[in-house]
């Protein structure tokens, strides 16, 4: 289909002219996509030195702005004051909530991003407020039908009537950035028609403008502030004025499917590109749910619990396997289907994690579970937190004092937004900054935290995210992540069993843990050159586990024999007590195997010649039939000199060697 040039025209009177115009000239002037253009949307980006350059020459534009902001948010701070003085009364505070909704409204779409991240955090706002707040999310006032049908006639080259062969006559949803209205295409399927707000672009470039200079302010005059306000400044409105373009929002949803849509439990609708440009998107209208609706979810027989934590792993799988990632999963964004999918519906912000960051972070978990601190103050700095140059010495007890207490504290009773504000608290105190990728992850999972506070108040992200952390490290064949399986496993050369157990039974709850692909890739690792170091320490674990089996074989018989003639039944030594420690492990971990999807033993036999056959394998056998003869030889020689030094203390003691015979076995005993 043709599509027409894009332009902003006047609806209205002179002023509203101006506006456009001046929006013509940003659109120009930050590098958005050029009239007429079919393709290339990557030219369409945000450019703060334009918009610098813009506004500039216009102080008298941006004063007149900063007053409209800063008064009413001062009025509202004074009657916030007031009420406090006069004791507030719920009335008062209901009355409150509205006048910050209308507040955050009046001010544009900008401000409105802030109060839909407000809405989800009932755990910082009062229930009153978020109530309002929650409006935002999607019950915003619209703009005239007259202005929409101009533009979808204006991007697709008809007007909507010759398009679509149904359209609501009124927006069924208003949202910060544009409208949506329920339609149907001529061929028949239901499709939901988002149209963009008008003057747009000038509205939100003036915002971030002001925004980034008080950024830039507060960066160079507060040397608390541990975070590069500019660069998270710089990242929000790069996010925005993507979302700005439906284009893009088309692609981004097309590749979440790509990524996503594997997921059994996750569901993305459509995109309609005969019916798309950059102000007109046209996508799948998907039935469904919000879920700020709990109540109503259960009444159709789904459980918003088990949703979230749908959405908590997929958000997993965004930050950690291919780093592409919403940014805004807001609960206007989530719905909860007849089927008992999630479906995502805006994917106008997201943003992109690079592989050193996603393996970084998963390491940063492991060094956090090792109580490796050392490791962990390293990590900030792999991770851009700290300057390469940062001396770390007096940082590594500073991040031992903020995660010791959170560490002994039972997994429940944290939440993610706990940990983040104890690690804020620590990085005033030294010269940390916060990288604009991470404050955007932080904003993501504090959002989806909120939503699933709002419907189970005991429910925790860290604790439902641990089975996909687990999965990943037994499963990714990253030389880092092997690395880091390997530190979790052992520590100073004896194996954690424990761990291994944990991770075994977390695992197996991740939706596609594949526990034959995670034998593979351990088995792969194991007799690969970098698994040199736990074939030795395996080396090391079967020959004390044999020869501790033999000595406890040997003990019972001689047990046995003892008490059937009469003689002192001798004491178990202590390491047999560590043997049935691992007995229990190795029961219990059969017991996990055992009810993992997809284990079957006999699979595992075809495997055994194979392994045998491998050098790495014959090497080992090797080095345990050496060390089970160096401990039966070293065993012997400490025995015979045992039994001479009893025996030559007996003479000296006045006794005889006879005497000792009930209490020692026999030299030539036999197993």
């Amino acid at each position: 289909m043709a599509r027409k040039p894009v332009s902003h025209q006047s609806h209205s009177e002179q002023t509203q002219a101006e506006e456009s115009r001046e929006s013509i000239t940003i659109e120009s002037q930050t590098k958005l996509m050029p009239e007429g253009s079919q393709t290339g949307i990557e030219d369409w980006r945000y450019d703060p030195e334009a918009i610098n350059a813009r506004y500039r020459r216009r102080p008298s534009t941006v004063f007149k702005r900063l007053v409209e902001v800063l008064l009413p948010f001062s009025s509202f701070g004074l009657r916030l004051w007031w009420d406090k003085l006069r004791g507030g009364t719920p009335r008062s505070e209901q009355h409150r909530a509205i006048q910050l909704r209308k507040i955050l409204t009046n001010l544009g779409p900008t401000y409105i991003k802030v109060g839909q991240a407000l809405s989800t955090r009932p755990d910082l706002v009062p229930p009153t407020y978020l109530e309002e707040l929650a409006q935002l999310q999607d019950q915003l006032p619209p703009f005239p039908n007259e202005v929409a049908y101009q533009f979808i006639e204006e991007e697709l080259g008809a007007s909507p009537d010759k398009l679509y062969a149904e359209l609501s006559p009124e927006p069924v949803a208003a949202a910060s950035l544009g409208q949506v209205y329920k339609g149907k295409l001529k061929t028949g399927e239901p499709v939901a028609v988002k149209v963009q707000r008008p003057d747009l672009y000038r509205r939100i470039a003036l915002d971030v403008y002001i925004l980034r200079k008080l950024a830039l302010w507060a960066q160079n005059n507060i040397k608390q502030l541990g975070s590069d306000l500019v660069a998270i400044m710089d990242e929000f409105a790069s996010r925005i004025f993507e979302e700005m373009n439906y284009v893009h929002e088309g692609q981004n949803a097309e590749r979440f499917a790509e990524l996503y849509g594997y997921l059994g439990e996750i569901y993305i609708p459509k995109i309609y590109w005969d019916y798309t440009d950059r102000r007109v998107l046209t996508m799948e209208w998907v039935v469904g749910t919000k879920l700020t609706k709990p109540e109503a979810i259960k009444e159709e027989g789904i459980d918003p619990t088990h949703l979230v934590e749908v959405g908590v792993e997929c958000s997993l799988r965004q930050l950690l396997e291919h780093g592409f990632f919403h940014a805004d999963p807001h609960p206007g964004n989530l719905l909860a289907t007849p089927e008992g999918r999630l479906a995502y519906l805006d994917f106008g912000m997201m943003s992109q994690v690079k592989p050193y960051q996603r393996y970084g972070l998963i390491e940063a978990v492991v060094h956090l579970v090792n109580r490796d601190f050392e490791a962990l103050a390293e990590d900030y700095v792999k991770l851009e937190f700290l300057s390469p140059d940062t001396n770390l010495e007096p940082i590594v007890p500073a991040v031992e004092a903020v995660f010791q207490d959170a560490l002994g504290a039972p997994v429940a009773q944290l939440n993610f937004k706990s940990i983040t504000d104890q690690m804020s608290e620590m990085m005033y105190d030294f010269p940390f900054r916060v990288p604009a990728y991470y404050a955007l992850i932080i904003r993501s999972l504090v959002t989806l935290e909120g939503i699933a506070i709002g419907i189970d108040p005991d429910f925790n992200v860290l604790s439902k995210a641990y089975p996909y952390v687990a999965k990943r490290l037994l499963t990714d064949p990253s030389p880092r992540l092997r690395t880091a399986l390997r530190d979790l496993l052992f520590k100073e050369g004896g194996f954690r069993w424990n761990r291994l157990e944990n991770l075994l039974r977390n695992a197996r709850q991740s939706q596609d843990y594949d526990f034959e692909n995670a034998l593979n890739q351990g088995l792969e690792f194991l007799f690969s050159e970098r698994g040199a170091f736990i074939r030795e320490r395996l080396v090391d674990e079967i020959v004390n586990a044999i020869d501790i089996y033999g000595r406890r074989s040997f003990h019972n018989f001689s047990a046995s024999v003892r008490e059937q003639v009469g003689w002192t039944v001798k004491e178990k030594p202590s390491e047999m007590g560590e043997d049935s420690e691992k007995a229990e492990h190795l029961k219990r971990i059969w017991e996990i195997l055992q009810d993992t999807p997809g284990f079957d033993p006999m699979n595992l036999l075809p495997m055994v010649p194979q392994l045998l056959a491998k050098p790495e394998t014959q090497s080992m056998g090797q080095k345990i039939a050496g060390g089970l003869a160096q401990r039966l030889v070293a065993r012997l020689i400490r025995n015979a000199l045992l039994e001479e030094e009893v025996a030559k203390n007996g003479f000296q003691n006045g006794s005889h060697p006879s005497q000792e015979a009930q209490s020692l076995p026999p030299a030539n005993a036999k197993a």
